[in-house]
């Protein structure tokens, strides 16, 4: 009997569920469903087109594109013939192109439209693997040797046995590479994290039960593909458990499509949610009269529900009918209003989420469960699971998974999930996993009933010149919590004192502006000078300094004239600030403040 691995369940969705949905995408205004059967089918020539260029056990696809099924059946093709792909982020430059395909030697490579392939084509010279470029549907024609579109290279498959596949289905093992992903790159250039196909099928299939994921259930596609936790729903979890994908048409129209697609499933990185929470809790403040005060006894009866409901105490009658009230009257209205009206689990993952936003979906009837992990252990590590969460907390280890502290503070995962390797990178292999354990590159500690606390990042503590050891997430993390503070980057390693650099939420702008009598449009492209936005922002400072040591106190602060942002290589593809590019980038701008008389 052939292994139980991502794609044989792939495969067997085609025959046990051949009319149901796999995904819908839009096309000319409408959402338009394709069955299980026509993706299991499709998703075959692929796989035998691939086979036809030489892609099996030991070899690499390279696919760079937004979320798309083309992207989904490519990579399922690619493990259908028993090699790996490696997604690459669309934000990456024609340089962070070469470096993966050349370093995962890919033979052949998806790309989204004439912008991804230019990229490609610029340094096709330094490819030698590099054999077969694929377009995906829609994009215009290259007259290239090297180029197909879509549809002639699915057309190609046929000239290969179907059977096959069938048989390197069969032969996959799994202990056997599966999937390159390699990291956004936040201490340098990115790694090849190997995963093997146990990783991938035991991880889909716990993931499953920590969203309680059904045959049927809808999720939007929308996060990075060649990210591991969007991996996990828009492709393992489908497959596994018979989901139902909507892509998203950009990133522009999430809005819109979640509303048009009311997932059951909903994931979102803490950018994501605190986009929702700054546009959400701006309208609610706007609220007046008697909708106001519904609004304030609503949420503090979801507030008291679920904080019951997540110590696993039940809810007692008298309480529970004025939730039911606060549905019919609130809840219901709001959650159709931004798309999330059938949300039986909101997930937020790959960074951390500051605790008023958690409480303030909470709410709102829309508990947030944070997840905790990392692409070397396939996603998750520890999970805030319904009736058994904390906030402040990231949930208790998975089922099946160990969380240890080492002396120093590192958080140890042992599992089924924890990957091979580095690809190509024995040293950084060696140095990761130790003895079976991963080392996470966390801080953190288990509380007194097993549930993991989240302190900093081993590599982003600060040691000051007088020898301080600050980690600098609670500081930052605190900070934001003002409506003024969008981001915050603490500085210190190897200065006398704590200064930060610090980015305004435009959003918490504009509230500001309206109520002190100001002009927010005007005051927008100023406001990083302005004498009053300052002087709020030290009261800010200060009230935070007021629960610090002395050590971990800011000193002196900047507030930067723009966002941080992708293009400036400040954040990676999943919004995590590389603190060595902010470091170098805006260097004039630290040395100043350290420049300063005390």
């Amino acid at each position: 009997m052939a292994y139980d691995s991502i794609p044989a369940r792939f495969l067997a969705q085609g025959t046990q569920r051949p009319e149901a949905p796999a995904y819908f995408v839009k096309v000319d205004g409408a959402w338009r469903a394709t069955r299980w059967r026509d993706h299991v089918s499709e998703t075959r020539l692929v796989a035998r087109a691939l086979i036809a260029e030489g892609v099996g056990p030991g070899k690499t696809v390279g696919i760079l594109g937004f979320n798309r099924p083309e992207w989904v059946a490519m990579a399922t093709a690619t493990l259908l013939t028993g090699g790996a792909p490696a997604g690459i982020y669309t934000t990456c430059s024609a340089d962070e192109v070469l470096y993966i395909l050349a370093h995962a030697e890919a033979l052949v490579v998806l790309v989204e439209d004439a912008g991804q392939w230019e990229k490609v084509r610029a340094v096709r010279d330094r490819l030698p693997s590099l054999q077969r470029v694929v377009l995906m549907k829609g994009a215009a024609p290259i007259d290239d040797p090297m180029v197909m579109t879509w549809q002639a290279f699915v057309s190609s498959g046929e000239a290969t046995d179907g059977a096959e596949v069938d048989r390197r289905v069969a032969a996959i093992e799994p202990a056997g590479l599966s999937t390159l992903i390699y990291t956004s790159g936040t201490t340098g250039p990115p790694k090849g994290v190997m995963l093997s196909h146990e990783n991938i099928a035991w991880t889909a299939r716990a993931a499953g039960v920590l969203v309680n994921g059904q045959a049927g259930q809808v999720m939007l596609s929308y996060l990075p593909l060649s990210h591991i936790a969007e991996q996990m729903f828009s492709i393992h979890g489908a497959v596994t458990l018979g989901l139902t994908i909507y892509f998203a048409e950009s990133l522009e129209r999430v809005p819109d499509n979640l509303r048009e697609a009311q997932p059951d499933i909903f994931f979102g990185v803490p950018r994501i949610w605190e986009k929702f929470y700054a546009v959400a809790n701006s309208k609610l403040k706007d609220t007046t009269g008697a909708k106001a005060a519904i609004v304030r006894w609503a949420r503090g009866v979801a507030l008291d529900v679920h904080s019951r409901r997540d110590r696993g105490e039940a809810v007692p009658v008298w309480l529970d009918v004025q939730y039911r009230l606060a549905d019919k009257f609130f809840y219901s209205k709001f959650k159709q209003a931004v798309g999330l009206a059938r949300a039986k689990m909101c997930v937020s993952g790959a960074a951390p989420v500051g605790r008023d936003v958690l409480e303030f979906f909470t709410s709102l009837d829309l508990p947030v469960r944070e997840v905790y992990g990392q692409s070397e252990d396939t996603g998750p590590t520890s999970f805030n699971l319904p009736g058994e969460t904390r906030l402040g907390t990231v949930g208790k280890p998975i089922a099946g998974v160990t969380v240890k502290i080492a002396e120093d503070g590192e958080i140890l995962v042992k599992g089924p999930n924890v990957f091979m390797g580095y690809f190509k990178d024995p040293e950084a292999t060696a140095a990761a996993l130790q003895d079976g354990w991963l080392l996470s590159g966390d801080l953190g500690r288990l509380d007194a009933d097993g549930f993991v606390v989240i302190t900093g990042r081993k590599k982003e503590i600060l040691i000051t010149s007088g020898g301080k050891n600050i980690t600098p997430k609670n500081i930052e993390e605190d900070l934001k919590r003002h409506d003024l503070i969008g981001e915050v980057v603490v500085i210190g390693d190897r200065r006398p004192y704590l200064t930060a650099l610090l980015v305004l939420r435009p959003e918490g702008l504009a509230r500001w502006a309206k109520a002190n009598g100001g002009d927010a449009a005007a005051l927008a492209a100023t406001a990083h000078d302005d004498a009053a936005v300052r002087a709020e922002l030290q009261r800010a400072v200060d009230d935070v300094n007021s629960r610090l040591a002395r050590v971990e106190t800011i000193k002196r602060f900047t507030v930067l004239p723009r966002p941080l942002d992708i293009e400036h290589g400040e954040l990676t593809p999943t919004l995590k600030i590389k603190r060595s590019i902010v470091y170098k980038r805006w260097s004039e701008t630290i040395d100043a403040m350290y420049a300063e008389k005390s």
